[in-house]
């Protein structure tokens, strides 16, 4: 009787080991590599930039984590005074996968631009904060535009492309515009978009709520908004730019992010 207990126990273990193995096997290797660039619980591996303040002086807790979400508020300002801001990843990336959801909330703040009510944006290929002037208000990036609607039944499209002091070529021409809109619906509420953006040496792709709004290839340094950068920086007007930081924008209006997370390729 302890022999045949003995036998199903072992024949039991091996069932079981062999199911752990198929389980392992069907994981998809790729959704196993995404990586967590917000842990939830605070502001590490994040570096601030406020225009006008000097590098993490996170004027009035501009930045905040509170329940798991990151958070772009405005609580503790008098005025906006033209204090955009940027909260941004301490490790600059080069190709990859981004992805993450974002809402806007509540009214914008006294004193922010009629243009900045409910408008925020992911930099990509962003300077390093640390190059960025005291009183530099965006840095040279692509921004992944984020808008929110305002007025019912006018459209609004949000994850278009603007380009401050950078230009892109659509469709093999190039592109001198400062901001192109996206093929995307609007979004009237406080509900949660999910944005994703996929960059890779042949071309840059946004996505909102799962479908493609802009696609783009061969950016480089240049145009408008080159002059308001360090002199070391505006002598790269005309190189490639194939690489940088991932940054968050803060423009006035209360904006909040969470799951944001990246799959380098």
């Amino acid at each position: 009787m302890k022999e045949l207990s003995s036998f199903f126990i072992i024949l039991c273990l091996f069932i079981n080991c062999d199911l752990k193995k198929k389980e392992n096997k069907n994981k998809n290797p790729i959704e196993a590599s995404w990586q967590q660039l917000f842990n939830g619980k605070d502001l590490d591996n994040w570096i601030v930039k406020i225009n006008g303040h000097k590098l993490n002086d996170n004027f009035k807790n501009t930045f905040r984590v509170e329940n798991g979400i990151l958070k772009v508020s405005y609580g503790g300002y008098e005025n906006f005074e033209n204090r955009f801001g940027l909260l941004t990843y301490k490790t600059p990336f080069s190709n990859y996968k981004l992805r993450l959801e974002y809402r806007f909330t509540g009214s914008q703040t006294k004193g922010g631009e009629a243009w900045a009510r409910k408008n925020s944006g992911v930099m990509i290929h962003s300077q390093a904060p640390k190059s960025m002037l005291l009183n530099q208000a965006f840095p040279l990036s692509l921004e992944v535009q984020l808008l929110g609607g305002i007025t019912s039944d006018t459209p609004r499209p949000t994850g278009n492309l603007c380009t401050p002091a950078t230009h892109v070529y659509i469709n093999d021409a190039l592109v001198t515009n400062h901001c192109i809109n996206a093929n995307s619906e609007t979004y009237y509420g406080e509900e949660w978009v999910a944005l994703e953006i996929i960059v890779t040496k042949e071309k840059i792709t946004h996505k909102i709520n799962g479908k493609t709004t802009i696609t783009y290839t061969n950016p480089t340094i240049g145009g408008q908004f080159l002059d308001g950068t360090s002199k070391e920086t505006q002598l790269k007007d005309g190189q490639a730019l194939t690489s940088g930081y991932i940054s968050l924008q803060s423009e006035s209006h209360p904006i909040e992010f969470k799951n944001i997370e990246i799959l380098e390729l």
